[in-house]
C-alpha cells in the first residue's frame, strides 16, 4: 500500500527560502525548462514553477514548486498528476522510491508528474519553498476539563503556532488544502494539458476535493485514494461516520475473538477503558502510563492491521486489564499516541469554539462508538488547532454539480468514507478492499489496473467492485 507520510495531525516548520531557485523558474502558465533531477536513478526530469505565495494576489510575491516527471514510454497522450498525502511532502522523492512497477504501465501512454508541495520543504526532503518551522511530535492534548483548561489550551497552541507564523506570515496563512489545489491547476497550464486528470492518496484526496471546487470544468479523471471527506454537507455527521468506523475496527477484532481464544477480551476492553480513565493504567517503562484514549488509539492502530496483529492486541489487553499495559508501549517512536499540529490541518478542519461545544461532540462520539470514543478521529486530532493564530479558510464543503464521474479506492473504513464524497458525483464508483491497508493503487494490482483504465480510456469499473 502507499505510505502515509502521516495519517493523523502531521507539520510543518520554521523560517524563509528564497521564493525561486537557482535555476530559473517559470511563471504559471509558462513554458517549462526540463532537466535531471538532483540524485536521479529512474529517469525523471525536473522543472521549477513559480505561484503566487498567495492566490489572492496573483501579481504578489512568488514561491517556487519543484515539478518532476517520468515522461511516457510509448507515445503521450497526456500526464496525470500524481500526490501522496502527508498533508505535504516531497512527492518527487516518494516517486523515486516508490517499487519500480507502480506506474510502469500507466507510463506506457501518460506521463507521470508530481510535485514537492508548498511549505514542505528541506526537512521534510523537499525541494519547493518551505515553511521552515521547529517540529516536534507532541502527545494529543486531554480534553480540557473546564473553561480555564481550555483557555490554557488554547494559550499553549497559540503560542507553538505564532513561532511558527513570524517566520513567514504570507505563506503561513496560505497552506490549506485549496492553495495545493490552485497550485494543480497552475501545475496543469505548465504541462499545457487542457484537462486535469490526478491521483491523490490518502491526505492529497483532500486537494482533489478542493480542485473538484474551485475548477469543476478542467476535470478528466480524478481518483481519491484512501482518503476521507472533506466535502459532508454536515460536520458533525461526517465526525460521528469517521468514529463509527472506528468501532467497526474494534469490533471486527472482537468477533474473531469469539471463535479464536478470546472471547473474554471484549468484556475485559470494557472495564478497563471505564478504570483508565478514572486512574492511568501503569507501563514497565518509566513515567508512562496511559489513560483511556491512549489505549484507544493504540488499540485501533493494532485492529487496523487485520489478524496478523490481532492475537498480539488481545494479549495486550488481557495484560493491561491485570494493571500492566506495556504490551502497548510502541516499540519505537513516541510513547503517547502523538501529533505534530500544523497550518493545513489547521485550515481545513473545524475546530472547537468553546468547552461547551467540544463537550457535547465528546458525549455524541462516545454514544456512536463506546469501544473507540474520539481516539483516531478530527475531534481529537484538531484539539492541536484550538487557540490557532490562522481561521480556517477551508472548511469541508458539498462537492457541486456537474462533475465527471470520479473513481475512488480504499481499504477497510476508506472505502465508505470515499463512497459518501463520491455519491454526490453521478456516475462514480469506488474499489472496495475487504480487508486492512492504506490505500489501494501501490500494492493492490487489482485495483492498480481498474484505475490505469479509467486513466488511460475512462473506463469505470462496476460500483461496487472489490479487490
Amino acid at each position: 500500500m502507499l505510505k502515509p507520510l502521516t495519517i493523523t495531525l502531521a507539520l510543518l516548520g520554521m523560517g524563509t527560502l528564497p521564493t525561486t531557485s537557482a535555476s530559473a523558474a517559470a511563471t504559471a502558465g509558462g513554458p517549462q525548462q526540463w532537466q535531471t533531477c538532483p540524485n536521479d536513478k529512474i529517469g525523471m526530469e525536473c522543472s521549477d514553477l513559480q505561484v503566487p505565495a498567495d492566490w489572492q494576489k496573483p501579481d504578489g510575491r512568488k514561491i517556487t514548486l519543484k515539478l518532476g516527471r517520468l515522461k511516457a514510454t510509448g507515445k503521450s497522450e497526456g500526464s496525470v498528476l500524481i500526490a501522496y498525502g502527508g498533508p505535504g511532502g516531497p512527492g518527487i522523492g516518494v516517486t523515486q522510491s516508490a517499487a519500480s512497477d507502480w506506474w510502469t504501465k500507466l507510463r506506457e501512454r501518460m506521463d507521470i508528474v508530481t510535485w514537492d508541495t508548498r511549505g514542505y520543504g528541506e526537512q521534510f526532503g523537499g525541494l519547493s519553498t518551505g515553511l521552515q518551522c521547529a517540529w516536534t511530535r507532541v502527545p494529543i492534548p486531554d480534553s480540557p476539563r473546564d473553561d480555564a483548561d481550555f483557555g490554557r489550551l488554547s494559550d499553549t497552541n497559540r503560542g507553538y503556532a505564532e513561532a511558527c507564523r513570524l517566520k513567514d506570515p504570507e505563506l503561513f496563512a496560505n497552506m490549506s488544502s485549496a492553495d495545493q489545489a490552485r497550485d494543480m491547476e497552475a501545475i496543469r497550464k505548465a504541462l499545457g494539458d487542457d484537462k486535469l486528470n490526478y491521483y491523490g492518496a490518502s491526505y492529497a484526496g483532500f486537494y482533489g476535493q478542493d480542485y473538484a471546487r474551485l475548477f469543476p470544468d478542467r476535470i478528466r479523471t480524478m481518483v481519491l485514494d484512501g482518503t476521507w471527506s472533506h466535502s459532508a454537507a454536515g460536520w458533525e455527521r461526517e465526525l460521528e461516520e469517521m468514529a463509527k468506523s472506528n468501532e467497526q475496527f474494534l469490533r471486527r477484532f472482537f468477533t474473531w475473538c469469539a471463535s479464536n481464544d478470546c472471547a473474554d477480551v471484549p468484556a475485559l476492553w470494557r472495564t478497563l477503558i471505564a478504570r483508565a480513565d478514572r486512574t492511568p493504567i501503569p507501563t514497565k517503562t518509566a513515567n508512562v502510563a496511559y489513560k483511556t484514549r491512549d489505549l484507544q488509539s493504540f488499540a485501533l492502530g493494532l485492529a487496523r492491521q487485520g489478524t496478523a496483529a490481532w492475537p498480539k492486541l488481545a494479549q495486550a489487553i488481557r495484560k493491561a486489564a491485570d494493571g500492566d499495559a506495556s504490551d502497548f508501549v510502541p516499540q519505537r517512536g513516541a510513547r503517547y499516541p502523538d501529533q505534530a499540529t500544523g497550518v493545513t490541518e489547521c485550515a481545513d478542519w473545524p475546530r472547537f469554539a468553546n468547552r461547551k461545544e467540544m463537550t457535547a461532540a465528546i458525549k455524541r462520539l462516545q454514544r456512536v462508538a463506546p469501544n473507540t470514543g474520539t481516539a483516531n478521529t478530527l475531534a481529537s486530532a484538531t484539539l492541536g488547532c484550538i487557540g490557532w493564530p490562522q481561521p480556517v479558510t477551508n472548511p469541508p464543503t458539498p462537492l457541486p454539480k456537474g462533475l465527471p464521474p470520479m473513481l475512488g479506492a480504499g481499504a477497510w473504513g476508506e472505502s465508505d468514507a470515499v463512497t459518501r464524497v463520491l455519491s454526490q458525483v453521478p456516475g462514480s464508483a469506488t474499489i472496495r478492499h475487504n480487508g486492512p491497508g492504506h490505500t489501494l493503487y501501490g500494492a493492490n494490482p487489482c485495483a492498480r489496473d481498474h484505475i490505469n483504465r479509467y486513466f488511460t480510456d475512462r473506463t469505470m469499473p462496476p460500483t461496487k467492485t472489490e479487490c
